[in-house]
Protein backbone atom coordinates (compact mmCIF):
# COMPACT_ATOMS: atom_id res chain seq x y z
CA UNK A 1 0.00 0.00 0.00
CA UNK A 2 1.71 3.46 -0.81
CA UNK A 3 1.76 6.07 1.09
CA UNK A 4 0.75 9.57 1.39
CA UNK A 5 1.54 11.70 -1.64
CA UNK A 6 4.00 14.18 -0.88
CA UNK A 7 2.97 17.76 -1.38
CA UNK A 8 3.79 19.65 -4.35
CA UNK A 9 6.17 22.69 -4.07
CA UNK A 10 6.36 26.02 -6.43
CA UNK A 11 9.14 28.88 -5.85
CA UNK A 12 7.10 31.65 -7.65
CA UNK A 13 10.33 34.03 -7.93
CA UNK A 14 9.72 37.74 -8.82
CA UNK A 15 5.69 37.28 -7.72
CA UNK A 16 5.08 40.80 -6.94
CA UNK A 17 1.68 41.32 -4.75
CA UNK A 18 -0.40 38.85 -4.07
CA UNK A 19 -3.18 37.49 -6.59
CA UNK A 20 -1.14 39.79 -8.84
CA UNK A 21 -0.42 37.14 -11.24
CA UNK A 22 -2.70 34.29 -12.78
CA UNK A 23 -0.29 31.01 -12.44
CA UNK A 24 -1.58 28.12 -14.65
CA UNK A 25 -4.33 25.99 -12.83
CA UNK A 26 -1.20 22.89 -12.97
CA UNK A 27 -0.50 24.63 -9.82
CA UNK A 28 -3.73 25.16 -7.69
CA UNK A 29 -3.10 22.76 -5.48
CA UNK A 30 1.04 22.74 -4.50
CA UNK A 31 2.24 24.76 -1.75
CA UNK A 32 3.49 27.98 -3.24
CA UNK A 33 6.64 29.72 -2.17
CA UNK A 34 6.66 33.47 -3.06
CA UNK A 35 9.55 35.02 -3.62
CA UNK A 36 10.30 38.72 -4.40
CA UNK A 37 12.88 41.59 -3.39
CA UNK A 38 10.51 43.84 -2.67
CA UNK A 39 8.85 43.63 0.98
CA UNK A 40 5.69 45.50 0.59
CA UNK A 41 4.83 42.63 -1.74
CA UNK A 42 4.36 40.85 1.87
CA UNK A 43 6.28 37.33 -0.11
CA UNK A 44 7.13 34.47 2.02
CA UNK A 45 11.04 35.05 1.53
CA UNK A 46 12.58 38.38 0.20
CA UNK A 47 15.28 37.19 -2.05
CA UNK A 48 16.99 38.26 -4.98
CA UNK A 49 16.57 36.21 -8.15
CA UNK A 50 19.89 35.33 -8.00
CA UNK A 51 20.44 34.29 -4.56
CA UNK A 52 17.73 31.89 -3.27
CA UNK A 53 19.88 30.76 -0.18
CA UNK A 54 16.80 30.16 2.12
CA UNK A 55 15.44 27.57 -0.01
CA UNK A 56 17.09 24.39 0.59
CA UNK A 57 19.09 22.45 -2.61
CA UNK A 58 16.60 19.87 -4.48
CA UNK A 59 13.51 20.98 -2.30
CA UNK A 60 11.41 22.58 -5.08
CA UNK A 61 9.25 20.55 -7.64
CA UNK A 62 9.22 23.80 -10.20
CA UNK A 63 10.16 27.29 -10.62
CA UNK A 64 7.71 29.63 -12.11
CA UNK A 65 9.71 33.19 -13.21
CA UNK A 66 7.65 34.83 -15.03
CA UNK A 67 8.84 38.85 -16.45
CA UNK A 68 11.44 38.88 -14.09
CA UNK A 69 14.46 37.70 -15.18
CA UNK A 70 14.48 40.99 -17.44
CA UNK A 71 15.45 43.06 -15.04
CA UNK A 72 18.39 41.92 -14.73
CA UNK A 73 22.25 42.62 -15.88
CA UNK A 74 23.05 40.49 -18.30
CA UNK A 75 25.61 39.04 -16.24
CA UNK A 76 23.19 38.19 -13.53
CA UNK A 77 20.96 35.58 -15.53
CA UNK A 78 23.55 33.25 -14.94
CA UNK A 79 23.33 33.38 -11.44
CA UNK A 80 19.60 33.38 -11.12
CA UNK A 81 19.46 30.06 -13.23
CA UNK A 82 21.99 28.79 -11.47
CA UNK A 83 19.76 29.11 -8.40
CA UNK A 84 16.83 27.92 -10.09
CA UNK A 85 18.53 24.49 -10.85
CA UNK A 86 19.88 24.26 -7.47
CA UNK A 87 16.65 24.46 -5.59
CA UNK A 88 15.01 21.89 -8.22
CA UNK A 89 13.98 18.52 -7.08
CA UNK A 90 15.88 15.85 -9.52
CA UNK A 91 11.85 15.28 -11.50
CA UNK A 92 11.72 19.06 -11.14
CA UNK A 93 11.29 21.91 -13.97
CA UNK A 94 11.65 25.80 -14.48
CA UNK A 95 9.42 28.10 -16.51
CA UNK A 96 10.64 31.48 -17.77
CA UNK A 97 8.63 33.86 -19.43
CA UNK A 98 10.48 37.18 -20.84
CA UNK A 99 9.17 39.56 -23.28
CA UNK A 100 10.14 38.41 -27.13
CA UNK A 101 12.67 41.67 -28.40
CA UNK A 102 13.01 39.74 -31.67
CA UNK A 103 8.86 40.06 -32.04
CA UNK A 104 9.07 43.73 -31.08
CA UNK A 105 11.95 44.98 -32.98
CA UNK A 106 10.32 45.65 -36.37
CA UNK A 107 7.71 48.20 -34.10
CA UNK A 108 11.21 49.90 -33.81
CA UNK A 109 12.14 49.78 -37.33
CA UNK A 110 8.84 51.12 -38.20
CA UNK A 111 9.10 54.16 -35.74
CA UNK A 112 5.97 52.96 -34.13
CA UNK A 113 8.18 52.41 -30.52
CA UNK A 114 5.60 54.31 -28.62
CA UNK A 115 2.17 53.30 -30.48
CA UNK A 116 0.11 50.63 -27.90
CA UNK A 117 0.50 47.21 -28.91
CA UNK A 118 -2.40 46.47 -26.20
CA UNK A 119 -4.04 47.54 -22.95
CA UNK A 120 -3.16 45.70 -19.99
CA UNK A 121 -4.68 46.50 -16.41
CA UNK A 122 -1.83 48.57 -15.79
CA UNK A 123 -2.79 50.61 -18.64
CA UNK A 124 -1.33 50.61 -22.43
CA UNK A 125 2.08 49.06 -23.25
CA UNK A 126 3.90 50.13 -25.82
CA UNK A 127 6.87 48.25 -27.99
CA UNK A 128 8.97 50.88 -26.07
CA UNK A 129 7.80 49.60 -22.32
CA UNK A 130 8.74 46.11 -23.42
CA UNK A 131 12.12 46.85 -24.76
CA UNK A 132 13.20 49.31 -21.80
CA UNK A 133 10.28 48.66 -19.02
CA UNK A 134 6.97 49.74 -18.40
CA UNK A 135 7.53 53.49 -18.35
CA UNK A 136 4.32 54.56 -16.49
CA UNK A 137 5.84 52.58 -13.39
CA UNK A 138 9.15 53.63 -14.59
CA UNK A 139 7.79 57.13 -13.88
CA UNK A 140 6.18 57.15 -10.47
CA UNK A 141 9.36 55.71 -8.98
CA UNK A 142 9.49 52.11 -9.69
CA UNK A 143 12.69 52.15 -11.22
CA UNK A 144 13.13 48.60 -10.48
CA UNK A 145 10.81 47.92 -13.37
CA UNK A 146 13.50 48.53 -15.89
CA UNK A 147 14.68 46.15 -18.23
CA UNK A 148 18.47 45.66 -17.95
CA UNK A 149 18.93 43.01 -20.26
CA UNK A 150 16.59 41.60 -23.12
CA UNK A 151 16.33 37.90 -25.13
CA UNK A 152 15.44 36.24 -28.66
CA UNK A 153 14.73 32.70 -28.65
CA UNK A 154 18.74 32.13 -29.66
CA UNK A 155 20.19 34.33 -26.61
CA UNK A 156 17.69 32.70 -23.97
CA UNK A 157 18.51 29.22 -25.31
CA UNK A 158 22.32 29.95 -25.18
CA UNK A 159 21.54 31.27 -21.03
CA UNK A 160 20.45 27.83 -20.02
CA UNK A 161 22.94 25.80 -21.79
CA UNK A 162 25.56 26.93 -19.59
CA UNK A 163 23.70 25.20 -16.48
CA UNK A 164 22.97 21.09 -16.60
CA UNK A 165 19.17 21.02 -17.42
CA UNK A 166 18.36 17.54 -19.14
CA UNK A 167 15.64 19.03 -21.68
CA UNK A 168 14.77 22.44 -22.60
CA UNK A 169 11.78 23.74 -25.11
CA UNK A 170 11.52 27.00 -26.22
CA UNK A 171 7.88 28.61 -27.01
CA UNK A 172 6.82 32.21 -28.70
CA UNK A 173 3.49 33.57 -27.21
CA UNK A 174 2.94 35.71 -30.36
CA UNK A 175 -0.45 37.25 -29.16
CA UNK A 176 1.47 38.33 -25.86
CA UNK A 177 5.11 39.27 -27.63
CA UNK A 178 6.92 36.99 -25.05
CA UNK A 179 9.05 33.58 -24.94
CA UNK A 180 8.54 30.87 -22.43
CA UNK A 181 11.57 28.39 -21.71
CA UNK A 182 10.70 25.00 -20.01
CA UNK A 183 13.72 23.59 -18.59
CA UNK A 184 13.47 19.93 -17.26
CA UNK A 185 16.22 18.70 -14.87
CA UNK A 186 15.28 15.01 -16.37
CA UNK A 187 14.23 14.73 -19.98
CA UNK A 188 10.87 13.58 -20.98
CA UNK A 189 10.23 10.19 -21.43
CA UNK A 190 8.30 10.27 -24.62
CA UNK A 191 6.66 13.28 -26.33
CA UNK A 192 3.18 12.65 -25.03
CA UNK A 193 4.74 13.84 -21.30
CA UNK A 194 6.48 16.63 -23.38
CA UNK A 195 3.50 17.55 -24.91
CA UNK A 196 1.63 16.94 -21.59
CA UNK A 197 3.68 19.44 -19.70
CA UNK A 198 3.69 21.89 -21.97
CA UNK A 199 -0.43 21.88 -22.11
CA UNK A 200 -0.34 22.10 -17.79
CA UNK A 201 1.64 25.48 -18.45
CA UNK A 202 -0.51 26.31 -21.03
CA UNK A 203 2.19 27.16 -23.37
Amino acid sequence: MSGPQRERVLVNVGCGARNSSTLPTHFDTWRQLRVDVDPTVEPDIIADLTDLSPIPDGSADAVWAAHCVEHLYEHQVTLALAEFRRVLREDGFVCVIVPDLQAVAQYFVADQSHEPLYHSPAGPVTPHDIFFGFGAAIAHGRTSMAHRCGFTPGSLRRCFQKHPFGELLIRRRAAEFELAAVARVTPAHDEAERSALMAALEL
